[in-house]
């Protein structure tokens, strides 16, 4: 099972951009599929941004889209999430999220990548506060 560590969350105002990073240990590699998630208190927890195994095929939601960009270093087993134009509701704790697939198979996870019950492991979460 891998672990995940996320990192990079903080205090910032409203136009301000941040980088968010997730480091994955134990059997971490390009065969896992990873996301990142927020959840703002009193929501859900929801996606916002994922990634194939190998960083063949994204997905963003459409609050992200054009501000956000999800990316990877399989040498370096990290994920990030470069967040820019950020905005008072983009505060939540964003959540690191990863799920094994086999590199046959990650074509057909691309549709599964939104949902996160898709995924079976989890970092603890950093919080990110935008100010107006």
């Amino acid at each position: 099972q891998v672990q995940l560590v996320e990192s990079g969350g903080g205090l910032v105002q409203a136009g301000d951009s941040l980088r968010l990073s997730c480091v994955a240990s134990g059997r971490a590699n390009g065969s896992y599929a990873m996301g990142w998630f927020r959840q703002a208190p009193g929501k859900e927890r929801e996606v916002e941004a994922a990634i194939s195994g190998i960083g063949s095929n994204t997905y963003y939601s459409d609050f992200v889209k054009g501000r956000f960009t999800i990316s990877r270093d399989n040498a370096k087993n990290t994920v990030y999430l470069q967040m820019n134009s950020l905005k008072p509701e983009d505060t939540a704790v964003y959540y690191c999220a990863g799920r094994y697939v086999p590199l046959s198979r990650q074509v057909y996870f691309t549709s599964a990548m939104p949902s996160a019950k898709n995924y079976d492991a989890w970092g603890q979460g950093t919080q990110v506060t935008v100010s107006s």
